[in-house]
């Protein structure tokens, strides 16, 4: 994985929405660490719902829910959580999660085993 050096925490552009973000954009947590950088954003854009980001980290590949995304801005998005509290994609959520942070976890599953 790298990261983009010449993209400082503290320059992050103009927020921006969800259907803007790029794959590869870096990712940083509230005290400006890198998290990582964006695999796939999740989303229904039809009805225009935003599920959360997979992410590539240094630990594998994680999932923040639309609900642990602090910010999206033109050139970073800013999560509430470091990489290893970040919820690792899977196909059976822990019961105890949000229904709506499950389904995300289980869209990023699903993502990741597709044929590419």
């Amino acid at each position: 994985m790298t990261q983009n050096s010449e993209t400082a925490p503290e320059d992050l552009g103009a927020p921006v929405s969800y259907l803007v973000l790029t794959d590869g954009m870096p990712v940083y947590d509230r005290a400006g660490d890198p998290v990582g950088t964006i695999e796939h954003v999740l989303a229904d854009e039809r009805e225009d719902v935003f599920h959360g980001l997979l992410i590539a980290t240094p630990v594998g590949p994680r999932f923040a829910g639309g609900d642990q995304v602090d910010g999206l801005f033109e050139r970073a998005v800013i999560v509430t959580e470091p990489a290893v509290r970040l919820a690792e994609p899977s196909a059976d959520a822990p019961a105890d999660l949000a229904e709506s942070h499950a389904t995300g976890l289980r869209r990023a599953w699903d993502w990741l085993i597709q044929p590419k």
